[in-house]
């Protein structure tokens, strides 16, 4: 199959760069399941952007960076901050139906989360991902440029000098499309494409307790560095404080809104005589309003220091129906289970949410490698530094989306070289797939334990020895049996761990997200993290 343009993700970043190519481009979505299982589609809170005379792009800069931990690119920062309204305006013209408020200058209400210095949040109630999904999908449907291809799962990427191994020598290698199965079928297929853009989104899978779909398994930055790209700052990973803790809820993510909305975080009843009482004010003078890494550490701190096994975040003492207009889907998720958010706390717990690093790009988008785009969470722009602002994120795939699609529009269509088919023939069927279950099983769990909120050099260096021990299976796993859709995703997996471990190790301070015992201060100057692949033979 030959596409103008391939795009790996059907998130907001890869569903925006499609929408805006497709007039003049013929354009592939690959999804590994449908469209909406990303994670795009659970983002509850809303988008950031300056929408009122009140606020400033000097201020929303100024959050960012103080958020970063002094690890934000200014020059990315603020070129996403100014595109911000523009952004906004593009999805209100796409029909997103933000939340609105007469009132308010532009019609629609913000809200305020934690980190911001305003009210900046763009949203629709509290399921504005699933919102901005459902109207953008609805868009790439009906388009006749654009293809989808659901439930295909990405393998490899496919780079000139895989195809022809003497051009190596002479010349930087190119990306030409990628393979990817059917999942159904079980075929590979080739597609050969002039440009590629990976929007997989985050890793957040690599871990045993996460707010992510099962879709986030670190798939395209595993993909760019096996291809030779640089991967900077995965040590970042930023853990929620806010999932669900209950038996029956998987991954339930109660936004940041309800905290800027005054929710506040107490000791649950098995805290004994301290049940009931706040405790973010002994770690943070801002709070409940700290920002994410802050309060992530607060709650863990406080779970182990007296053997919890959730706290309680509480905004029962807002009006009912208020409650109910303004979160409407997790008073009706929290209802099912038997909580009544109206009357009593929300049990919570951090988990794994955000991927901050990612493939090195420019503010386009482009890679290292030529012919190869990564936008959403799966890139790295020095937006977010060592702590993602939140409601950053979503804005960052607007931007970097339509820049991304207007960098593919102006440059000139040209050839793509004959790519070889899949080569099956030297393997078999797997004889016992629970090889694959167990590892992955244990890839979590020991990502969980050792390379966690709070970390030190021997966790740290117990996790890369597993990690190596792990690979080395797999590896052989993968060079001789057929791929599954399990298998793939656990190769990702274990590439991003490494990537993860090594970059946790090569950072010998505490900044942000990345908190380590065994070096607890911050260096004076920050400098981004950035692994280099191997020149392959």
């Amino acid at each position: 199959m030959k596409f103008d343009v391939a795009i790996v993700g059907s998130g907001l970043a890869g569903l925006s760069v499609a929408l805006h190519l497709a007039e003049t481009r013929t354009v592939a979505i690959i999804s590994k399941r449908a469209l909406r299982d990303g994670a795009s589609n659970w983002a509850q809170g809303g988008i950031a952007a300056v929408l009122d005379s009140g606020d400033s792009h000097h201020q929303h800069i100024d959050d960012t960076l103080v958020a970063g931990g002094g690890l934000c690119d200014e020059s990315a920062t603020r070129f996403i901050v100014e595109h911000g309204r523009e952004a906004i305006e593009w999805l209100i013209a796409q029909g997103v139906p933000f939340t609105r408020d007469a009132n308010a200058e532009l019609g629609f209400h913000l809200t305020r989360e934690g980190g911001h210095s305003q009210r900046r949040i763009i949203h629709a109630a509290d399921a504005t991902g699933h919102a901005v999904q459902v109207t953008l999908e609805e868009k790439v449907r009906a388009h006749p440029n654009i293809s989808l291809f659901e439930h295909h799962c990405a393998i490899d990427l496919i780079t000139s000098d895989k195809v022809n191994p003497d051009a190596r020598r002479h010349s930087q290698p190119k990306c030409h499309g990628l393979y990817v199965q059917d999942e159904r079928s079980g075929v590979v297929h080739t597609f050969a494409a002039e440009h590629t853009v990976l929007a997989t989104g985050g890793a957040g899978k690599v871990y045993l307790y996460t707010t992510n779909p099962d879709t986030a398994s670190g798939d395209g930055i595993a993909m760019a560095w096996r291809a030779g790209c640089r991967i900077s700052n995965m040590e970042f990973i930023q853990f929620h404080p806010t999932c669900l803790y209950h038996p029956y809820a998987k991954s339930f993510l109660i936004t940041e809104a309800i905290r800027g909305e005054g929710g506040l975080l107490k000791l649950p009843p098995e805290a004994g005589a301290a049940a009931g009482t706040r405790f973010m004010l002994a770690h943070d003078d801002r709070a409940e309003l700290a920002p994410r890494d802050v309060v992530a550490r607060a709650i863990d701190f406080e779970i182990k220091k007296r053997g919890l096994d959730y706290v309680h975040l509480d905004i029962s003492h807002k009006p009912a129906d208020w409650l109910i207009e303004h979160f409407p889907t997790i008073y009706a998720r929290c209802l099912e289970l038997g909580i009544d958010i109206t009357k009593e706390p929300i049990p919570i717990v951090p988990a794994a949410h955000y991927t901050c690093g990612g493939v090195v790009t420019d503010l386009q988008g482009r890679t290292d490698l030529p012919g190869l785009y990564a936008v959403g969470e799966t890139a790295c722009t020095g937006l977010h530094g060592a702590n993602r602002l939140a409601s950053n994120s979503l804005l960052e795939c607007v931007v970097v989306g339509s820049a991304c699609a207007r960098d593919i529009a102006a440059k000139e269509k040209g050839e793509i070289p004959y790519l070889p088919d899949w080569d099956e023939s030297r393997v078999t069927d797997a004889d016992e797939e629970v090889v694959i279950a167990h590892n992955w099983d244990e890839l979590r769990r020991f990502m969980w334990n050792y390379v966690g909120i709070v970390r030190t050099t021997k966790r740290l260096e117990r996790a890369q020895h597993r990690i190596a021990l792990l690979k080395e299976e797999i590896d052989e796993y993968y060079r001789n049996f057929r791929i599954t859709h399990d298998l793939l995703e656990l190769r990702n997996l274990v590439d991003v761990a490494s990537l993860i471990v090594n970059s946790a190790l090569q950072r010998r301070e505490s900044r942000g997200l990345h908190f380590s015992r065994d070096y607890p201060e911050t260096l004076p100057k920050a400098l981004p993290s950035i692994l280099t692949p191997p020149r392959r033979n």
